[in-house]
């Protein structure tokens, strides 16, 4: 039977029928639907056959229920022999659809609107009571038109517009946040590795990252916590050394571990000499600015805009800036200038805008080019990195990436990170970017943090002391059968590496304050994990005399700046001077320890299992000493958070 077929009984059942009864109606609707029904059964057979036709039609809509009903011929029958048994209803309701259907002879794949409609008062009542969801950041609401099955009783007519499906979350941001994956530092008996090497600076970057997760109500991973960021995040009070000649003076003292009464602490503190107040060298600064298009948020380029800004008020007359920014290609958005031209500095920065992919390795070259082109010998030339560290155009490999670092720090122009934002942020290679540059890594979360690292910090952010800081731990069997170090997982070197002056490690800047702990366990001690060994053999020489009265050495090697060749510096761990009782250590040494107690908790290492939240509180609390800036009433703070964001477990 072919349309115009159709058409012509149609137009005379419509002539001079009768009134319609209920009854009629519902038996019509009711044999239309099995209709309806046995030819979508059909269809879906067909389909598992592998039949060739298009099955993506919608309920959405009268138009597509009616498009599917149509095309199926087999279907037109069933409904023809309802419309005879009774004509009125079945008048009607094609009636109906003849109104509200495209014109069949249109494309049967062409997308059609859903059109709305008011749904049944009583549905309506239900849509507008029903919970509603909440997107999270970054995210969207749509409507989307998925109606659930009606009950039997329900029109057919306006079915999908009347049924509709609750509001979706679409479009959730992807965490792309990327760090390097790290295992923490094992327990080492000293028979058999009596020494420890590592490099050593003062990056605070994991500081503000886990502050930042945990004020957003979220545990940051175990990855994103390194300790000895944490631990250098605060200053320390320890002796500085008295003249430029010796850049820094180290302090080593031991206390019982809080987390273990059977072991010990050993605190190795780094004071730097602040030259800066001395005599403070001139700058040759390049800002290298990320105005790619994922530095397109409030907490990104607005804040970095804001952040340098700041920076500005801490430079001389006779300091130099400019300004290299790039998205999908480097660009120089300001020559060499003088920090007295504030307003020339100021109105560039406030020129940048975001947008465009991001081509890292080219504004890193174009960065040093400048630096190189306004090197000042006897001042600090440094670029300074602030990104988001998204590279995604041109050179982005870490490694050769690393390669051009590496070969253009032997120019003396050292560089800098400073990391802004969340969701791309790739920590793993600004880490990597910093430690070959010879410079530091900091993370920005909020203005705060950028007045303490660019303004109250700027002399150990801005001019370095001694490059290639490295130190190296003997412990004495005698007195330490085993020892682990907390911490600089990323850092450790080998032990021939101490002397190698060819070997890269880390920088320390003017007046900063660098600290390093390790947990050892006297030979008699119950923590003792290790037995001795049954047929050790005896050392071939003996110990020195001076050797029992010593945990054991630590050994610091460094390099003036613009030097080649290191310098040593050796001092023994006394163990009379241990202090008896934590109550008898300092306030830096009991700080630091609940730092650290902080971060292994964060990181779930088993030696803490033991130490609640409060009682890390409560260590720091009673250690703030001295804290004008409120940094260390700070934490305590945050280990209350860090409490909260746990559950509440100990």
């Amino acid at each position: 039977m072919t349309d115009r077929d159709l058409d012509q009984r149609l137009s005379g059942l419509r002539r001079d029928v009768p009134p319609a009864s209920e009854a009629a109606r519902a038996d019509a609707l009711s044999a239309a639907g099995a209709a309806f029904e046995e030819a979508q059964a059909k269809k879906r057979a067909d389909a598992l056959k592998g039949s060739a036709h298009d099955r993506r039609h919608s309920l959405a809509s009268p138009s597509g229920l009616w498009r599917i009903v149509m095309q199926n011929r087999l279907a037109i029958g069933g409904v023809a022999a309802c419309l005879i048994v009774a004509p009125i209803g079945g008048a009607l309701f094609v009636e109906q659809a003849r109104r509200q259907a495209p014109d069949l002879r249109q494309d049967a794949a062409a997308p059609r609107p859903v059109q709305e409609a008011s749904p049944e008062p009583e549905v309506a009542a239900k849509l507008e009571s029903a919970p509603k969801p909440v997107a999270p950041s970054g995210a969207r609401l749509e409507r989307r038109a998925v109606a659930p099955p009606p009950p039997p009783s329900a029109p057919m007519a306006g079915l999908a517009d009347a049924y509709r499906g609750p509001d979706v979350v679409v479009g959730a941001p992807e965490n792309r946040d990327r760090f390097e994956s790290t295992a923490a530092n094992g327990l080492k008996v000293t028979a058999q590795e009596p020494v420890s090497t590592f490099s050593i600076d003062a990056d605070t970057a994991s500081y503000a990252w886990v502050r930042r997760s945990l004020r957003q109500g979220r545990a940051p991973s175990p990855d994103q916590v390194r300790i000895e960021e944490l631990i250098n995040y605060f200053p320390y009070a320890d002796p500085a050394p008295v003249d430029a000649a010796t850049p820094f003076r180290p302090t080593v003292s031991t206390f019982p571990t809080p987390w273990n009464a059977d072991t010990k602490l050993v605190r190795i503190g780094i004071k730097g000499f602040d030259k800066v107040a001395v005599a403070r060298p001139k700058a040759n600064l390049v800002f290298l600015v990320d105005v790619s298009g994922s530095m397109n948020a409030p907490d990104k380029l607005p804040l970095l805009k804001a952040s340098l800004k700041l920076l500005l008020t801490k430079l001389g007359p006779d300091d130099h800036v400019a300004i290299v920014t790039y998205a999908g290609a480097a660009g120089v958005a300001l020559e060499p200038t003088r920090a007295s031209d504030k307003a020339a500095i100021a109105a560039a920065i406030d020129r940048m805008e975001a947008g465009g992919s991001t081509a890292g390795a080219a504004g890193i070259a174009e960065a040093y080019r400048l630096a190189r082109k306004n090197f000042d010998k006897d001042g600090v030339n440094r670029v300074m990195l602030a990104t988001d560290g998204d590279f995604n155009v041109g050179e982005s490999d870490p490694d050769a990436l690393t390669r051009m670092i590496e070969d253009e720090r032997k120019s003396g122009v050292f560089l800098s990170v400073l990391g802004f934002g969340q969701g791309d942020y790739n920590d793993a290679l600004m880490q990597r970017l910093a430690q070959n540059g010879n410079g530091t890594a900091a993370y920005i979360d909020e203005l705060e943090e950028a007045q303490k690292t660019l303004v109250e910090e700027a002399g150990a952010a801005l001019f370095p002391i001694a490059k290639d800081v490295k130190i190296q731990v003997e412990f004495n069997p005698a007195q330490v059968a085993e020892y682990r170090l907390i911490g600089y997982e990323t850092r450790m070197l080998k032990r021939e590496d101490f002397k190698d002056d060819r070997v890269d490690a880390g920088e320390i800047g003017s007046g900063a304050s660098v600290t390093a702990l390790y947990e050892i366990t006297p030979p008699q001690s119950r923590a003792r994990m290790t037995d001795e060994l049954r047929y050790a053999r005896p050392a071939a020489e003996p110990a020195p005399a001076a050797g029992d009265a010593e945990f054991g050495a630590v050994k610091i090697r460094y390099k003036l700046p613009d030097a080649d060749t290191s310098r040593e510096i050796v001092e023994p761990i006394r163990t009379a001077e241990s202090a008896p009782t934590l109550a008898g250590a300092s306030d830096d040494a009991r700080f630091s320890a609940a730092v650290a107690a902080f971060g292994q908790k964060l990181r779930r290492e088993r030696q803490v299992e033991t130490m609640g939240w409060d009682e890390i509180a409560a260590l720091a609390a009673g250690a703030k000493g001295a804290d004008p800036w409120g940094y260390r009433a700070g934490f305590v703070r945050l280990v209350g958070l860090a409490k909260a964001v746990s559950g509440g477990a100990p």
